[in-house]
């Protein structure tokens, strides 16, 4: 029987933890990353090497590769000391090298893809560094992905620059093939939106025939989801993306312990309300259930739940 094609939109570590459920599943998987952070190891190879930053390509080449755990563990090894190393991950030097040697940074993620047995195909969402901009509620504009959630205001829109910036042929080919297409989980508007404001890749999603479902985060965010419901977030991509490019949401629907809400306050981030109302009146499916695990006081999607019900939408 033919595998099921299944498209993943984000970045984040959110996109990371899926994948590595959704790869215990017989289905083929192609994720689309973002190439617009601008922070850390990534933001200095940006600027210095003149590359797309690799830092959420790697975090995904190393979620869905089949290595020992000790390659894993090389690939995301961070120098703490050296000049000019301190800080650098040895996978985004990896992929900065392999990009300077094939000459096309999409490229060198497919060769370094062979290398780590990767088990899907991993895509940029443009071939090129992007900058995202976020226009605040009272006018004023950020410039940087990493620096429109320290400017804790209410954003009204983000958008790219330069405009010229175009797809990777081979990603709307991708979406436009696909049977399932996830957006998220991942920060709204610095991981999920940047993907679909690089011009036709949220045209190609509305086209596409497949099955469209966005996994709601499951905490707010401060200074990008401040007191968002489960329809603000949606909101937010209809109001960037046109209204027709969700089918369904997928919401977890169960109280957090005391222990996260409580660390989670910490960082001004509380659970996200799901008002199932107002999805109804969007439009939209909900497919709802405990969809976390808690560690310590952390919390994340359950990846294989997660996968295990996107998968059976496709049923």
């Amino acid at each position: 029987m033919k595998q099921k094609k299944i498209v993943v939109i984000g970045g984040g570590t959110g996109l990371s933890v899926l994948l590595r459920g959704l790869k215990t599943f017989p289905v083929s998987i192609t994720a689309i990353v973002t190439v617009a952070d601008d922070g850390g190891s990534s933001g200095r190879l940006r600027q210095e090497l003149n590359i797309p930053p690799p830092g959420d390509v790697r975090n995904v080449l190393v979620a869905l590769a089949e290595v020992e755990p000790l390659v894993e563990e090389l690939f995301q090894h961070r120098f703490a000391n050296g000049n000019g190393l301190s800080g650098h991950s040895l996978g985004n030097l990896l992929l900065a090298g392999m990009t300077s040697i094939t000459g096309d940074f999409a490229r060198g993620i497919t060769e370094l893809s062979k290398v780590l047995n990767v088990r899907g195909k991993v895509l940029p969402a443009a071939n090129r560094s992007v900058v995202l901009h976020g226009e605040m509620e009272d006018g004023t504009i950020v410039t940087g992905e990493s620096k429109i959630p320290l400017e804790q205001k209410r954003i009204k829109r983000v958008f790219l620059t330069p405009d010229d910036v175009e797809p990777l042929p081979e990603s709307l080919r991708e979406i436009r093939n696909a049977d399932l297409i996830v957006l998220g989980p991942g920060s709204l508007y610095t991981s999920v939106l940047p993907n679909l404001l690089v011009p036709g890749i949220s045209e190609a999603v509305s086209e596409s025939k497949a099955k469209k479902v966005y996994i709601c985060n499951v905490m707010t965010q401060s200074g990008e989801t401040d007191d968002y419901s489960a329809s603000e977030h949606l909101d937010a991509l209809f109001s960037h993306c046109g209204k027709g490019m969700i089918d369904e949401i997928l919401v977890h629907g169960s109280p957090m312990s005391q222990e996260v809400r409580d660390h989670y306050a910490k960082e001004d981030a509380v659970p996200v309300v799901v008002d199932f109302d107002k999805l109804h009146d969007q439009g939209v499916g909900i497919i709802c259930d405990h969809f976390v695990l808690e560690y310590g006081r952390m919390v994340r999607h359950d990846a294989a739940k997660v996968s295990k019900a996107l998968i059976d939408t496709l049923k």
